[in-house]
């Protein structure tokens, strides 16, 4: 994870720590020392939970998570599921109720690894190459053996539509057909489809066509592309490797199997058809009327792809609100536990990223659920989300914002939290701080209330820094919490920089700082308790 002039004192001048950004990131300082907790926790509930947060509790949680019998925590491992299986134990433990698939603490999630295992394409005896000569996409085509047919059906555009209908006259169950990308338009450019020089969704969506020519119960669509050497150059390197998904591999919506081929493979195949090709394609586009044309082409078409699936799960737990006309609103507090496994006999153990954010919000787990048992209980509801895959491109978090447990227009904010156990090399002569990412992004009233509890109780020095629009780092788009921003959720990160021991064997648990931990888990749990407790939900006033 992960210069800029610093900005200490007043809130105005904090505002003005980077004048040309669009969002926050400067530094605010505190004001004044943190609270002596020992000292208000009789008086104020809100403290008292607070004070529930122990540097000892974290580091118990973080031993267990951070250990060698976890194996770094890899998606797909052993070590994985046991730490799963640790944090859904420590929920049940809390008395949090299992909200997940099959009664559980886990909402499951398949991960598949998807890439051609064989790709070969023959027209006329004429062998070409994948990535060279044409394209074709694993993800979007079953796998099958060699398909072998004698002649093609060119069907213009490969369009069904009201105005315009290339399968009206032409049966093409079991066949290949060959069809242009976009839509017919004539000679000054205006769609027969929307009467226009706008395109239809047939041009700017090839999906659309696949999906058709799959109820029409073509066996093979081939799709000439102009821009198919740019098309390859830019999906070369992705399809050299194993595409990642998410979801059960043999649902979503059904395609025909294609390939993009360009027009100099056009012209060897059809040969002195070629002419009489073009003819029928220009007299679709004049007349505005479907043609079809039946090549007599030998093809050989072979697609078998490799496919793994890995399993993992998401664990919840849940804190329902006491309040009847606010607990269907929903904080998601998050962190992810996985993390990159073992290379070679070296365990990269993970301890500050991201045990010590799972740590963090299991901590955090621990105080809602005592206030709910003192009778003390979150006016809205809040959702404890420990989500995996994160490493393998924030997947977890991604597929929970697309299959929220609670609707998403429900979710009031997501409180994220990674990296959270370790001083930067900036800090290092005052540990008592936290990195704030995306607190002013979609809502300056969460960044307002984060300074204001701040202010209130722990007082660290916030770092916004990373917040900067122009961070090369890119943090803000690289853990969980984004994939809330993405769909309009106010989201807040909070992150301890980096150091030399991210993403090695060396990020054990003995180089955590269980002080700043605790002082961070007390100030998250401030800022989610005022979350959940003020009479009106957070606004969306940035986009």
């Amino acid at each position: 994870m992960i210069a800029i002039r610093s900005v200490v004192g007043t809130l105005a001048l904090f505002l003005c720590g980077s004048l040309s950004a669009q969002y926050i990131s400067g530094v605010m300082s505190p004001s004044k020392a943190k609270v002596d907790y020992d000292s208000i926790r009789f008086t104020d509930i809100e403290a008292s939970l607070a004070a529930t947060i122990q540097a000892s509790q974290l580091k118990t949680h973080l031993s267990v998570i951070a250990s060698d019998e976890m194996g770094g925590r890899e998606l797909g491992t052993d070590g994985n599921a046991k730490a799963g299986e640790y944090i859904a134990q420590q929920f049940a433990r809390f008395g949090l109720p299992k909200i997940g698939d099959d009664e559980s603490y886990y909402q499951k999630v398949a991960f598949n690894y998807t890439k051609w295992e064989e790709i070969g394409m023959k027209l006329n005896g004429v062998e070409y190459k994948h990535l060279k000569d044409y394209l074709s996409f694993p993800l979007q085509n079953e796998s099958r053996e060699t398909y072998l047919t004698d002649d093609i059906i060119f069907l213009g555009y490969g369009i069904k539509d009201g105005k315009y209908n290339d399968y009206a006259k032409r049966d093409v169950r079991g066949k290949t057909i060959l069809i242009y990308r976009g839509e017919p338009r004539s000679a000054d450019g205006v769609s027969k489809i929307t009467g226009s020089s706008e395109s239809s969704d047939w041009s700017i969506d090839v999906d659309k066509k696949l999906k058709l020519a799959y109820e029409e119960e073509a066996n093979l669509v081939l799709i000439i592309d102009d821009s198919l050497k740019t098309r390859i150059a830019e999906n070369r390197r992705s399809l050299l490797r194993p595409q990642m998904t998410l979801g059960d591999p043999d649902s979503g919506d059904k395609r025909a199997n294609a390939a993009f081929i360009s027009t100099n493979i056009l012209k060897d195949m059809l040969g002195k058809k070629y002419k009489k090709f073009i003819k029928t394609r220009d007299k679709i586009n004049a007349k505005g009327k479907p043609r079809s044309l039946v090549l007599p082409v030998a093809l050989e078409m072979k697609q078998k792809k490799y496919v793994n699936t890995v399993y993992g799960n998401n664990v919840m737990g849940y804190v329902e609100g006491i309040d009847p006309e606010l607990k269907d609103e929903v904080l998601v507090v998050s962190a992810h536990y996985d993390h990159i496994g073992t290379r070679g006999d070296d365990i990269n153990n993970g301890a500050d990223d991201n045990g010590s954010g799972t740590s963090t919000v299991l901590e955090l787990a621990q105080a809602f659920a005592q206030a709910k048992r003192l009778g003390e209980g979150p006016r809205r509801s809040v959702l404890f989300l420990l989500v995996t895959g994160e490493e393998k491109g924030l997947l977890g978090s991604y597929y929970y914002a697309e299959n929220p447990v609670f609707p998403i227009e429900n979710t009031i904010a997501n409180v994220n939290i990674d990296m959270v156990g370790r001083v930067d090399k900036k800090y290092q002569d005052n540990p008592h701080y936290v990195y704030v990412i995306g607190s002013d992004r979609l809502s300056t009233q969460l960044h307002y209330i984060n300074e204001q509890k701040n202010s209130q109780y722990v007082n660290l020095t916030m770092d916004y820094k990373y917040n900067d629009e122009k961070d090369p780092n890119r943090f803000y788009f690289r853990s969980d919490h984004y994939n809330f921003a993405k769909v309009g959720i106010p989201a807040i990160f909070f992150f301890n920089g980096t150091h030399p021991d991210y993403h090695r064997p060396s990020d054990t648990v003995e180089k955590i700082n269980f002080e700043k931990m605790e002082s961070i888990a007390r100030h998250i749990f401030h800022l989610s308790w005022e979350l959940v407790n003020r009479d009106e939900r957070i606004v969306v006033d940035r986009s």
